[in-house]
């Protein structure tokens, strides 16, 4: 992170250095940034949720996940008010249950507990392009899209709890399995930069990921074939962070 804050410093003291006002191209928005961006995404989880009862543990909530990243930018002071960067998120959520097998076993004797736990995950990341509306002041307004790649995992777990180490290499702990869906990603986007004080701006958006060219597989890259299609990576998402460097608006 350190790095990161020197990069964007080096960067502002360069632009200044490079970019006099009597520049050809200083009459278009130049300058850069970058920092942490918070979310949250809402995946259709139904046709999990229909799995993941069969498994023995609650459904995870349809209203959605926290995701936490960092993106960043560069105005391209050759072509107005058009600037480049880069993206990534990642979130993720859990759901648990304890069971307690069925078996034939002397009357004083209890069965050891079975832990059930699903985490499904979803992230994402690639190159971003966004527009600034020249017509708006003050505030940065921009359209644009973020083209990448994505995946959801769903790892499920089943296990006795706390064991040995002989039992562990012996698989009395339990098994466990892990689905990850790949996919690429195209989303429009709609952000709004609120500049604070000097070099620092606050930005808030939204868009919706449309996902294409998916494929299962499972534990060591084994291929899933005959995956429902609604069971995908596409997502509507909200973000908010904060940014630190040279604005233009």
């Amino acid at each position: 992170m350190k790095k990161f804050y020197f990069l964007i410093a080096l960067f502002i003291i360069t632009a200044h250095n490079i970019m006099p006002q009597d520049s050809p191209f200083y009459d278009a928005p130049f300058g850069g940034g970058g920092g942490y961006i918070g979310g949250w995404i809402v995946p259709n989880v139904d046709g999990i949720n229909l799995q993941l009862k069969n498994f023995g543990v609650p459904s995870l909530p349809s209203s959605g996940l926290y995701t936490s990243g960092g993106a960043g930018f560069i105005y391209l002071g050759f072509i107005k008010n058009l600037r480049v960067g880069g993206m990534g998120f990642s979130g993720s959520r859990t759901t648990s249950a304890i069971s307690y097998p069925i078996y034939a076993a002397p009357l004083y004797s209890y069965p050891s507990p079975i832990y059930n736990d699903a985490v499904y995950s979803i992230s994402g990341g690639g190159l971003t392009l966004e527009y600034t509306l020249p017509f708006v002041k003050d505030i940065g307004v921009s359209v644009g899209a973020v083209i990448g790649r994505g995946s959801l995992n769903i790892q499920l777990y089943s296990n006795m709890g706390t064991t040995t180490w002989d039992n562990y290499w012996n698989r009395a702990s339990g098994s466990s399995s892990n689905l990850k869906n790949s996919f690429w990603l195209f989303t429009p986007t709609l952000n709004v930069d609120i500049p604070a004080y000097h070099l620092l701006s606050f930005r808030i958006g939204a868009g919706y990921q449309y996902t294409f060219g998916s494929s299962w597989t499972y534990d060591n890259n084994k291929d899933i074939t005959n995956a429902p299609s609604d069971i995908n990576g596409n997502s509507f998402y909200i973000q908010a962070g904060i940014f630190v460097g040279l604005f233009s608006y």
